[in-house]
This record gives structure tokens, C-alpha cells and sequence, in this order.
């Protein structure tokens, strides 16, 4: 018999009523008072999140189909909050609207509920630590996507080219000319540039940033620092570099662990602090000329089974952080490489499915909510039974909650509600075999980077130093 030919019973909880519990549970402690939307809009905006919560959530192909789902659903626990009947276009077009204000009022939320929910796992080494990275997400090839997700080069070149008339000699091009033309441009279809702050511990995100394909991760990151909570420590990789996003980081108090190579200048012996066998000095001339002190950092070299890697901190005192704990550090930077995994494969996003640019910006931003949303409320069932939260299967608790929107009109028989499904929705714990010796395709074998380039200061600088210190 199926899930929508069983009776429902009183004394058992729907599939619908696990939903709004996790919702329920989710919008605790959210702050909407600020909200109000136009006086004769049948939806508020406590509906209007879940809706756009069930709607990054749901299964179905297309994101019309989602958005019925999520409308039937919604309306069934909060009648008063939504309209009985909506065209996804009235949907898009409020989302849009209000996806600024209610966004910034549901991280808000979820980042409490993490620190509280999740306390036992929210520091390490005495600091909440952050990796920051970013991705590219495949966009339809629309004329608004291009517009507005494109690199700057081929937005102007596309603007020269507008109305110009096909040539003679393009027309009579080859056929092999043409297929290249047709590859090259196929290639440059506009992705959009999302850049994400990271949390190591609950292997969550905190917070992030989408824009063009050509967008600056180091820009997108110092718009985050902000957001960070006290006693914060990022780790990034090397393309986080530079003595303007450093001063930024430590003018807001945070600290860093940044990966460094051959393309960052070091100073030894500057003499602008007391320094020990690895303190080391960022001075570029542009800041020296401007009279900016140059920032002492600590450099960390650790022997990997290769080759040796770098690392740039500013926790300058062994004591509190020393070598060994730095890498560790950084090896759990590693975590949001499978986070983007998971949000772009397991979660489906790898190509987002909106054809206008402001339609996009709201798909991207609700669905990172969403998975953001889900994996919360699935961590926060299993710290209950202190089940870490790399044991946690992303393919599962989306399965799980994909279930309950399925069967929203029925009671689960024994073993199918959302809480006994969530306590299944851990990896195997067989033994993997080592598959870094597979030969695949598409594997990189980029040569490692050198080390820094570390001189001595000149007396120049020094006496520079030593003016700017006094």
C-alpha cells in the first residue's frame, strides 16, 4: 500500500508535522520584526522563508515544480501565512525583493543556533576556525546571464560587437575554424562566482559572497570579516594573499593562516619588533612610501611527504598555536572542498537553472540557505547521540527530508518518520583503500610552489622601520 492510501491517525505525527517542526525549530530566535511586506500581500514572512526553504529543498526537476511542492506544503501548516494559489513568477519576483533583508535576518539565526546547538564543536585549538574558498557555479547562456556574469573583457567586447554585420571572410570561414569558434565560445558561457566562508567544526558555512565569473575571492573575503565572530581564525589558501587583505583581517581582529609560495617577498631582521628564528616582516615599497608599518607574521615550514609547505600567521606565539597545530589547522581548511562538492553534486547545483541575472542571485543565495538549513537541523538531531559530524551522509539526510516532502500527507510507518531516518543517515565506516596512486584522467600534477622569497633587511629599511616605530 502507499505512503498517500494510508488513513492518517491522530495519535501519530504526519510527514507534514516533522517538516514544520524542523522549520519551527530552524526559525527560533528569528527576528522579523524589522520585515513587513506591502499591506494587501497574502504572505508573510515567516512563510515566505519556509516556502524558499522548501523550494531549494525539493526533488523535482524544474523550479516551477519545486515551488508547488513548497506552496502545498507551506499551506498546509500555516494557512494564514501564504496564499492558497500563486504563480511562481508572483513567488520569484516578492523573493527577490525581500531576499536581502530576510537572508540577513535568517543567518542571523542560523548562526546562533550553531553556536548554542552546536557548542561542543564550535571551537578548536581555543578559536572558531574559518576556511574561506571559492567556486564557480554554470549559469544558462541567456543574454541577462551574460550581462551580468561574464568577465568584463567579454562584456565590452560583446558591446563593440553588437550590430556589427558578419563579414565575407567569417562567413567563408573553414569548418574547422568554425568548431573552434563554436568550443571557445561555448567555453566562456557565464558561471557565477560564489566565494564562501567556512566553519571547520560543524562543517557548516558562515557566510559568502556570489558575483561575476571575474569576481575577487580576497574582495568577497574582507566583506565577511565582519561577520566573524570573536576569537576567529581563518585559513586559507594562496590565492589569499597580500599585505592589503592581511592589514584588513588584522584591523578586524581576526587571525589567519594563509598558504604562501614563491610569489610573496618576506623581510628578516627588520627590526621593527623583537623578532625569534621565525618572525618574519610584510613590507611592500608601495606601503613603505606611504608610511604604513609593515606587519610581522610568523612563518611556519613543515616537512610533507613530498615537499615542504609555507604557512603565513598571525598568532606570532608558539605557545598558543605551535607548528604541528598549524597544519592541522590547515588540513581542516580542506573540509570546504567536500562542502562545494556536496552542494554542487550531491545538492544538484552545480548548474544553476534561473535564466534572468536577479532570478540567479536569489536561486544561488536560497539554496546555499537551504543546504546551510538542512545539514543544521540534521547535526543538531545526531550531536544528541554525540555522532561527530564527518560521519554525517549529505546523499542521506537530503534523501530523508526529500521523503517527508514526498509523503507530506501521510504518517510514516515504523522506521520511515524524518527523526528515524535522520539517525540513518551516516557514511559506511568500511575501510577505504588509498586512491591517491589512481591513475585519473582529469588529475592534476601542478609542480608545488617554491618557498618564499625571504631577504635581509636594508639599512634603509631599517632606519624606516625604526622611525615609523617611534
Amino acid at each position: 500500500m502507499s505512503h498517500r492510501d494510508r488513513k492518517v491517525h491522530n495519535s501519530s505525527r504526519s510527514h507534514a508535522q516533522d517538516l514544520s517542526a524542523a522549520v519551527d525549530w530552524l526559525f527560533d530566535g528569528i527576528d522579523l520584526q524589522s520585515i513587513t511586506l506591502r499591506g494587501d500581500c497574502r504572505w508573510s514572512a515567516r512563510g515566505l522563508i519556509a516556502a524558499a526553504l522548501l523550494w531549494a529543498w525539493a526533488e523535482e526537476p524544474s523550479l516551477l515544480l519545486r515551488f508547488s511542492t513548497a506552496l502545498r506544503i507551506v499551506a498546509q501548516w500555516r494557512p494564514q501565512s501564504v496564499p492558497a494559489s500563486s504563480s511562481y513568477q508572483a513567488f520569484v519576483k516578492l523573493l527577490v525583493r525581500w531576499t536581502a533583508p530576510l537572508m540577513g535576518a535568517l543567518k542571523v539565526a542560523l548562526r546562533q543556533r550553531m553556536q548554542t546547538a552546536l557548542r561542543a564543536r564550535f571551537r578548536r585549538f581555543g578559536d572558531a576556525i574559518f576556511g574561506g574558498d571559492g567556486s564557480r557555479l554554470g549559469l544558462p547562456r541567456t543574454a541577462s546571464n551574460e550581462g551580468r556574469f561574464s568577465p568584463k573583457k567579454s562584456r565590452r567586447k560583446r558591446r563593440k560587437q553588437a550590430g556589427r554585420t558578419r563579414s565575407r571572410k567569417h562567413r567563408s570561414r573553414s569548418l574547422t575554424a568554425r568548431v573552434k569558434h563554436a568550443k571557445g565560445k561555448k567555453a566562456d558561457s557565464p558561471p557565477l562566482w560564489i566565494t564562501t566562508l567556512w566553519h571547520a567544526g560543524t562543517g557548516l558555512p558562515w557566510d559568502w559572497r556570489c558575483g561575476p565569473s571575474d569576481s575577487s575571492e580576497r574582495h568577497h573575503l574582507r566583506e565577511m570579516v565582519a561577520a566573524l565572530p570573536p576569537e576567529a581564525l581563518v585559513a586559507c589558501d594562496a590565492n589569499f594573499i597580500g599585505y592589503e587583505f592581511w592589514t584588513a583581517m588584522l584591523d578586524g581582529s581576526r587571525e589567519f593562516v594563509i598558504r604562501v609560495g614563491s610569489n610573496v617577498r618576506l623581510l628578516k631582521k627588520l627590526g621593527f619588533v623583537r623578532e625569534s628564528g621565525s618572525t618574519v616582516s610584510v613590507w611592500p615599497c608601495r606601503a613603505a612610501a606611504q608610511n604604513q608599518p609593515p606587519l610581522v607574521l610568523r612563518l611556519v615550514v613543515v616537512q610533507g611527504a613530498r615537499h615542504p609547505w609555507y604557512w603565513l600567521t598571525s598568532v606570532r606565539d608558539p605557545a598558543r598555536l605551535n607548528d604541528r597545530q598549524i597544519a592541522e589547522i590547515y588540513t581542516l581548511r580542506w573540509g570546504i572542498e567536500l562542502y562545494y562538492r556536496h552542494f554542487k553534486r550531491t545538492f544538484d547545483r552545480h548548474k544553476l537553472r534561473s535564466h534572468k541575472a536577479d532570478h540567479v542571485e536569489c536561486e544561488a543565495h536560497w539554496s546555499m540557505l537551504g543546504l546551510w538549513a538542512l545539514l543544521l537541523h540534521a547535526e543538531h538531531h545526531l550531536a544528541r547521540r554525540h555522532i561527530p559530524p564527518d560521519r554525517l551522509s549529505v546523499a542521506r539526510v537530503l534523501r530523508a527530508y526529500r521523503t517527508a516532502m514526498r509523503y507530506h500527507n501521510s504518517v510514516p510507518e515504523p522506521g520511515e518518520s524524518l527523526g528515524e531516518l535522520l539517525d540513518a543517515a551516516l557514511i559506511d565506516q568500511y575501510t577505504r583503500r588509498n586512491k591517491t596512486r589512481r591513475d585519473y584522467p582529469r588529475k592534476k600534477y601542478d609542480p608545488p610552489p617554491g618557498p618564499p622569497v625571504i631577504t635581509t633587511a636594508t639599512p634603509n629599511q631599517v632606519a624606516h622601520a625604526k622611525q615609523l616605530r617611534t
